[in-house]
């Protein structure tokens, strides 16, 4: 059994991933932290956990997390970067569902995310966890960054594109839509009930967080650097995404058989028939991003409609995605379960 211990329990990662590790055969939780719930029982807090989770959590500060075979961290940005280096020291491998090692470029990461990085050394050490890129590298890591949810389904989108070397790499859109959970639990006035419902909007236009993970990644694939428009929308639906990609064509492909080939024998990535329209509750509560590929009219430009739940694929789903390939274990493990429809 894999003793798996959790920092950050009660956002909505957090709780995502206890509903999957609860279900699965090989994982023994072990410790669940919050310091502001500490000594409440995790079933208090998350009714739909009783007879599953009987552990309360558990302050930071009395958490032993050095006992753990492996811990994630479903924390804040800033968080894991303070106590990764302990744990690496102990033997505890480490998957961060937030951004404290995503970006390669220390720089880059301290500009975006408005803090001085505390080890910038594990930086380079840290494998992105992206299984359908880096399954091979994450097989051997100690220390992973989990994707963001855009970046995910953008990403998913646009790399069967871009190794086949199709498409301008200059000039790629991605128009991403999110539910409000991608915004996490805590309380906000732009999330509220009745800002958000009834409602549709672009947000971050001149630059979101998720921009610079997403080009480091397409520019790996391509090789150089990509040019990329990224807009993301807050939409009024709990869980989802859903990430429109333009990209032109060099030259003539089947976009079909390329995605197709592409994708062959990915557990998680569900290539769609051609003219297909993949929807956000097609994915609702599973770790699969369906993907459908168009070329409108014929022309030179193609648009790949992307989806995936923001807190599976795009979050806990991934993470112990990761965590199989990392200790051993099938790939899809307790993360095989059937989407939620309606």
């Amino acid at each position: 059994m894999i003793k798996v211990g959790i920092v950050g329990g009660t956002g909505y990662t957090g709780v995502e991933l206890l509903r999957l590790l609860a279900a699965h055969p090989q994982v023994e939780l072990q410790v669940i932290t919050s310091r502001a719930d500490a000594g409440m029982p995790v079933s208090q807090m998350f009714p739909s956990l009783r007879g599953y989770v009987d552990l309360p959590f558990t302050h930071p500060d009395q958490a032993h997390l050095a006992q753990c075979d492996l811990v994630f961290f479903a924390t804040p940005n800033g968080i894991a970067m303070q106590q990764t280096r302990a744990l690496l020291d102990a033997g505890v491998k480490v998957i961060d569902l937030a951004a404290d090692f995503r970006i390669k470029d220390i720089a880059e990461w301290e500009k975006w995310y408005g803090m001085t990085h505390a080890c910038p050394d594990l930086v380079g050490e840290a494998v992105y966890g992206l299984p359908e890129v880096n399954r091979e590298q994450i097989k051997k890591a100690r220390l992973v960054a989990n994707p963001g949810c855009y970046p995910t389904a953008v990403q998913l989108g646009f790399i069967p594109l871009l190794e086949a070397g199709v498409i301008e790499a200059g000039s790629l859109i991605a128009d991403a839509k999110s539910g409000v959970s991608g915004a996490g639990r805590k309380a906000e006035i732009a999330t509220l009930f009745s800002e958000a419902a009834d409602n549709f909007k672009a947000y971050g236009v001149p630059g979101h967080r998720h921009l610079p993970e997403i080009r480091q990644g397409l520019s790996r694939v391509h090789g150089k650097p990509v040019g990329l428009t990224f807009v993301p929308h807050l939409t009024p639906m709990i869980r989802g995404i859903h990430a429109t990609l333009y990209g032109k064509l060099t030259r003539e492909v089947d976009l079909q058989a390329l995605f197709e080939q592409r994708y062959a024998g990915e557990p998680c990535v569900d290539v769609m028939p051609a003219g297909s329209h993949p929807e956000t509750r097609s994915v609702r509560g599973a770790n699969c991003c369906r993907i459908a590929v168009h070329r409108p009219q014929g022309g030179d430009t193609v648009v790949v409609l992307s989806v995936i739940d923001n807190l599976v694929k795009g979050a806990a789903g991934q993470a112990v995605q990761n965590m199989n390939i990392m200790c051993g274990l099938p790939e899809s493990t307790a993360i095989n379960n059937l989407p939620l429809l309606p």
